[in-house]
């Protein structure tokens, strides 16, 4: 195996003008990946261990939209989406992503429906409010699957 080229903030450089160096791009670190098993430092990303906790002061069926929530419609893929309040919904539905008191919840509904069902383990710490757009593109590249 030959030399690695490995960036982050533990990185050791390569010697300036070589091939390493020449053809690593700047910008963010490498997502936390290391080549010479050191374990990264911790990372800060939204929506990481994401859980299934309640929102404190949320009705049963939801809250209602807030401002900032964003909603996309989808449909589901194989298997549904699972919700902790009914189960398995399949079919064309909305899913909301929802931001309050610091965390991100994400919740579905049948289309045009009037009842929102949870997300299991669609709620999680989201400290800054910009984040929620990502975390929306993200619950509905995972949850939108309108070709199975």
């Amino acid at each position: 195996m030959g030399e690695q080229t490995v960036t982050g903030p533990d990185a050791t450089p390569a010697p300036a003008g070589t091939p390493e160096t020449d053809a690593v791009p700047a910008g963010p670190a490498s997502a936390g990946m290391t080549a010479d098993g050191r374990q990264p430092a911790s990372a800060d990303v939204a929506g990481a261990g994401m859980t299934a906790d309640a929102v404190p002061g949320a009705p049963a069926g939801g809250a209602p939209a807030g401002p900032a929530d964003r909603t996309t419609d989808i449909t589901a893929g194989p298997g549904g989406v699972m919700t902790d309040e009914v189960g398995v919904v399949t079919g064309e539905l909305t899913l909301r992503t929802e931001h309050a008191d610091g965390r991100v919840t994400l919740r579905v509904q049948y289309k045009d429906a009037d009842e929102w069902y949870a997300v299991t383990g669609g709620s999680a710490p989201l400290a800054d409010p910009a984040a929620l757009d990502a975390v929306h593109t993200i619950a509905v590249g995972l949850l939108n699957r309108p070709e199975g």
